[in-house]
């Protein structure tokens, strides 16, 4: 399935949460006005980890060596560029976004399409950016917190910016013979990347979590906030003096 239709889905399911939860006090205190089914969906995401996801990564870990995961990772990250350069532009950020323009090239040539991160290893570190930060630092809330199946926590500017990044990647219009499997199978390697970096914070925080939902919600948001202030806890945040 190509990503756009993916997302065509997700939103489709959004609006199908909004039509058949029922908020309580306590999630409309958390912002999170449908828990009941947001929980729902949030456990049969756990299941399908558990049966799917985790083994794979597991399998994946262990079968395939450290310094080629490395190389799928850098590659996909290279593959992720001019999104992030357009959201560097869009923020102001002229001195990331030339260094996201410095790193496609000297990767994508030297570091062998991406495999190797040379550019790192020059002194030009790599950094994550998308459209839901990118809203976040214009003023755009969060909006109620929604899970979906399978893509997880996805809150409305997040979805939102999901689906804008999509029309940032130049190969969601670029058409080739079998482009549509190529799609799918870096679709498929990011999920599975994502999944084996993870796997060793995810296990942790699962076994120490009293609530795993409300841990989940918390961390979700907590990264988000920190990813839009630069690190920096926001304003809202500190003590009225």
């Amino acid at each position: 399935m190509k990503r756009h239709v993916a997302i065509l889905v997700a939103v489709s399911c959004g609006l199908l949460v909004t039509a058949c939860s029922t908020p309580s006090p306590e999630a409309l205190a958390q912002n999170d006005p449908w828990e009941e089914t947001n929980r729902a969906i949030f456990d049969f995401d756990i299941q399908v980890d558990h049966a799917v996801a985790r083994p794979v990564a597991v399998f994946y870990r262990s079968a395939v060596p450290q310094p080629a995961r490395e190389g799928v990772h850098n590659a996909l990250a290279n593959l992720n560029a001019p999104m992030i350069f357009v959201n560097d532009t869009l923020q102001g950020e002229g001195e990331k976004a030339g260094e996201t323009v410095g790193r496609f090239l000297i990767n994508s040539t030297v570091g062998l399409a991406g495999l190797i991160d040379v550019a790192a290893k020059v002194g030009i570190p790599g950094h994550d950016n998308d459209f839901g930060i990118t809203m976040g630092k214009a003023g755009a809330q969060e909006g109620s917190y929604l899970v979906l199946p399978l893509f997880g926590p996805k809150p409305p500017r997040d979805l939102v910016g999901t689906g804008v990044d999509v029309a940032f990647d130049p190969l969601t219009y670029i058409k080739w013979h079998n482009s549509t499997l190529y799609m799918m199978v870096r679709t498929g390697l990011g999920v599975l990347d994502a999944r084996e970096s993870s796997l060793d914070t995810v296990s942790q925080i699962e076994r120490s979590s009293i609530d795993f939902y409300a841990t989940t919600r918390s961390l979700y948001r907590q990264n988000r906030a920190a990813q839009i202030n630069d690190g920096k806890a926001p304003d809202s945040d500190l003590p009225n003096f």
